[in-house]
């Protein structure tokens, strides 16, 4: 029997049996502002069921379990024959079976598919970030096949499935499939274009065996990867299949599972190739051109991703300051923790505003649209990735010492903040693909300053930014040097222009003040006096 002393008081209840996407009202409106109406009902009812099962005590067990209990490679079998498998834990599987299920593989194959998966996505996201990799890769290998006809008749149907099989065999004997992606080599990294890779052709057309290695594959335990090599013609894009038409296994050598930071639960590979089979994709030389359709899709879902993390980090925060008293009162009410909390709030919603903005512009398809996400997603994978980790640490900071403890879960979510801002390509990378963007492609920042122009007249301080972007935009000597700079810059007048049209007044006063006005610190809880916190707090509390 516990003794007196260690009565239990003035301690939150955890924030479960609540539904993730109805809770969040800047998500919940902005799939009412992008989707078709005659969608709404569908998508809400399905988001909402998502957001259930996301918010639930088992759901949020099963992924502390996922990361408690990490993947495991075997090499061998016990009479010593090479099985290169990885073992998870059966909560990854459940975890995986039920993403792939709510239809996060299958956004091109519906209408208003990407809005609808976006924030699905995001939702799915705060409940354990890791099975997102196969789940991204899945949905974004589909526009890379699209450049081979044929391979993407065969493969589409399989990738778009709502069935989740996670049995080694070959795909075409199975209702559902998972892809990865190989790109990177040890002496390469980012830059894939300095590949060894060697790809060499095989008497069926098409065909090509490969000897090389990848110093980062994702999701290893997938039916299909697309891998990028050195064939004859220059550096290629390729299918390489786990398991071969006949049933024998693809030769796939896992050399280790990398051990990192975060993303504990999902498995990320060093591979070796030594006469792998694979199938060419498009045109010999033509690599880059064939894969960069899955990069800017999973880049897409690094904002996505991000996004998702910031908003669950948020409503722990204001959630343990809703009921946690101290000084006399509730910390919510706190006017220092009261502004912490609204700055964070502040930073989640402009995140989660811009990126359910560019899965609008895929489903749009249009020339203009297409031109926006150029320059756009890059841009906006730049700055919000790299804004997700002091959110994440200033919200566990608003728990206190329980904020550092794991079983709080903002652990998991400070580990994890980094992730989307190093993959698919670090912050140089995204920051000179927008100048890429601005030289080569004028429709791009056409569109993107068309985007911005529609809250002209607003607000006088978005007005001034965006005045000083031009002027930015105007002075490309030395430009290189400045890419972070005009990327943050392009970013953040993005997210005021959507703001001030779309989000309640307080919400862009107070992000055009701070942000774009030069009116807050370097810090959280830096929001000047004069705003309406209190009613950006409340808009970020989740409703139990």
């Amino acid at each position: 029997m516990a003794g007196s002393t260690h009565t239990v008081s003035n301690q939150p209840e955890p924030l479960t049996g609540y539904d993730v996407y109805g809770a969040d009202r800047a998500l919940v409106e902005a799939v009412q502002r992008h989707l078709d109406p005659a969608l709404l009902d569908e998508a809400h009812g399905e988001l909402s069921a998502l957001g259930r099962s996301a918010g639930s005590a088992q759901l949020q067990e099963w992924g502390a379990q996922a990361n408690e209990f990490p993947p495991r490679l075997r090499t061998h079998d016990r009479y010593g024959r090479r099985i290169d498998e990885v073992e998870f834990h059966p909560a990854w599987h459940r975890l995986l079976g039920k993403g792939v299920a709510a239809g996060l593989t299958s956004a091109w194959t519906r209408p208003g598919g990407h809005v609808r998966r976006a924030a699905a996505f995001l939702v799915w996201t705060q409940v354990e970030a890791g099975n997102g990799c196969p789940l991204s890769m899945t949905h974004a290998a589909v526009p890379a096949l699209r450049t081979d006809p044929e391979l993407a008749a065969e493969w589409e149907p399989r990738l778009t499935s709502t069935v989740y099989d996670r049995e080694l065999r070959p795909a075409h004997l199975k209702a559902g499939v998972l892809f990865g992606m190989g790109m990177t080599e040890k002496q390469g990294g980012s830059d894939v274009r300095a590949n060894t890779t060697v790809a060499r052709p095989l008497a069926e057309a098409g065909t090509y065996e490969l000897t090389g290695h990848k110093w980062f594959c994702s999701a290893p335990m997938s039916d299909g990867f697309l891998v990028l090599a050195q064939a004859p013609g220059g550096l290629t894009c390729f299918l390489v299949p786990r398991v071969l038409e006949d049933g024998t296994r693809n030769v796939f050598l896992i050399q280790r599972l990398k051990d990192k930071l975060g993303n504990r639960s999902n498995a990320s590979a060093e591979v070796e190739f030594d006469g792998t089979w694979a199938r060419r994709v498009g045109e010999e030389g033509r690599g880059v051109a064939a894969i960069i359709g899955m990069v800017a899709a999973t880049r897409l879902d690094c904002v996505l991703g991000s996004a998702g993390l910031m908003r669950q980090a948020v409503a722990q925060a204001v959630h343990h300051c809703s009921y946690r008293e101290a000084f006399g009162g509730r910390l919510l009410d706190k006017p220092l923790m009261r502004n912490v909390l609204a700055d964070l709030a502040l930073e989640s919603e402009a995140a989660t505003t811009l990126a359910l903005r560019l899965a609008a512009a895929y489903d749009d398809g249009s020339e203009e649209e297409r031109a926006l996400l150029r320059i756009a997603v890059p841009a906006a994978k730049y700055w919000v990735t790299k804004r997700c980790a002091p959110v994440a640490v200033e919200a566990a900071e608003c728990l206190g010492g329980n904020g550092y403890v794991e079983e709080s879960g903002l652990p998991r979510l400070v580990r994890e903040s980094p992730l989307n801002s190093i993959w698919e390509g670090a912050g140089n990378v995204q920051a000179l693909d927008v100048l890429r963007a601005l030289r080569r492609e004028p429709r791009a920042l056409d569109a993107c300053l068309m985007e911005i122009g529609r809250s002209r007249g607003a607000d006088h301080r978005l007005d001034a930014a965006a005045k000083n972007l031009l002027t930015e935009l105007g002075d490309l000597e030395g430009v290189e040097g400045r890419a972070r700079r005009l990327a943050e810059r392009l970013a953040l007048v993005l997210q005021g222009s959507l703001l001030v049209r779309f989000a309640p007044p307080e919400v862009a006063d107070a992000f055009c003040a701070a942000r774009l006005g030069g009116d807050g610190g370097a810090a959280f809880g830096t929001l000047p006096s004069t705003l309406d916190l209190t009613a950006l707090v409340e808009r970020a509390r989740p409703v139990e």
